[in-house]
């Protein structure tokens, strides 16, 4: 009869590592440069005996950046196997369980904090998504992608084998969606109409929502960043920047729009005087996907919160603010819910 202490020494034995996904304010992930390593990590490491992964986490993100953080959700754990890519020969690696959490937004204040162990870490940076990547080894890329993906698009926690996912791709992934911050994410925002100014509007873009109260947001096929439906003004569309929202959602999108109203505009500073308008639009069909006249492209269209849309976006704070008031105008003038929490889903038409 086999014993206790024989049963357990021939179990096989695996490391278990704990890190945190955590970002600014405009969705950069925070990712910190050992000195013992070319590539760069995001905070955390090995957890401890008697320790459980959240407690690892918690431990090592102090350890290495000065900061209390209480980890929240999994975002992904990655069964890494002793075959992974780019390990070093003389390295025996039985393999591991790496838990990413959700460390959550660090603040300008708690960023000022940020303090590095001398000897073990040289560097840290806020990185938008692609930046982080490229500066990481390819598992560690891949699995930090894959967290940041399941954040943003609330699927709960992914389950990956040395970073990459074992059954169906979320839309996120599918579509290798990145964050990064957008030019014009501090240009001045403004609630009253630009005509008062003499400025011109020269963009419209569109918060559109479907009956359930989701938006349709776009991703570039070519770069992979989200964007809202919308585009230039041409001269067909006169000076109704809801002329130019319709149209541009139908090419775009195949998007039809039942009607729109202001929401606010963004006063450019480059170049010649102008503004980007933003609006609020009722949804109330789609069409099978098409080409993009202007662009060439097919987009893909996806359904999410106006929250998780904010998040995406790249703008910022001030993206929060603007779906906030969109989704209020969608209530308060079509009658559309409030969205509620779920996955961001692909477009079905």
């Amino acid at each position: 009869m086999t014993s206790n202490a024989e049963y357990a020494a021939s179990r096989h034995a695996v490391w278990v590592c704990a890190t945190a996904l955590m970002t600014d304010p405009w969705g950069r992930v925070l990712l910190v440069r050992p000195s013992y390593r070319d590539t760069w990590l995001l905070p955390g490491g090995g957890v401890e005996a008697g320790e459980l992964p959240s407690e690892g986490c918690r431990r090592e993100v102090w350890e290495e950046t000065g900061l209390t953080r209480t980890p929240g959700a999994a975002l992904a754990v990655d069964h890494v196997s002793p075959r992974i890519e780019g390990l070093p020969e003389d390295l025996p690696f039985p393999g591991e369980f790496h838990t990413v959490f959700d460390g959550g937004t660090v603040g300008s204040a708690d960023a000022a904090r940020i303090r590095l162990p001398a000897g073990e870490l040289e560097d840290h940076a806020f990185l938008d998504a692609a930046e982080a990547a490229d500066r990481m080894a390819g598992p560690d890329a891949r699995r930090m992608l894959a967290a940041l993906r399941a954040r943003l698009g609330g699927t709960g926690t992914v389950y990956l084998q040395d970073g990459r996912h074992t059954g169906p791709r979320p839309p996120l992934e599918e579509h290798s969606v990145i964050t990064r911050v957008v030019r014009g994410h501090d240009w001045p925002w403004r609630t009253d109409r630009p005509v008062a100014h003499r400025t011109p509007v020269t963009q419209v873009w569109g918060w559109l929502f479907a009956p359930d109260g989701r938006v349709v947001i776009l991703v570039d096929p070519k770069e992979g960043v989200v964007l809202l439906p919308g585009g230039t003004v041409e001269a067909q569309d006169g000076p109704d920047p809801v002329r130019t929202l319709t149209r541009e959602a139908y090419e775009e999108a195949r998007l039809t729009v039942g009607e729109a109203r202001w929401l606010g505009w963004v006063h450019s500073p480059a170049g010649p005087e102008r503004a980007l308008a933003r609006m609020a639009g009722r949804v109330t069909a789609i069409g099978p996907r098409g080409v993009d006249p202007a662009t060439g492209l097919r987009y893909h269209r996806l359904l999410a919160t106006p929250a998780q849309a904010a998040e995406l976006l790249g703008w910022g704070p001030a993206a929060r603010h603007q779906a906030a008031e969109a989704a209020r105008i969608a209530a308060e003038r079509w009658g559309i819910p409030y969205a509620t929490d779920r996955p961001v889903t692909e477009v079905d038409a």
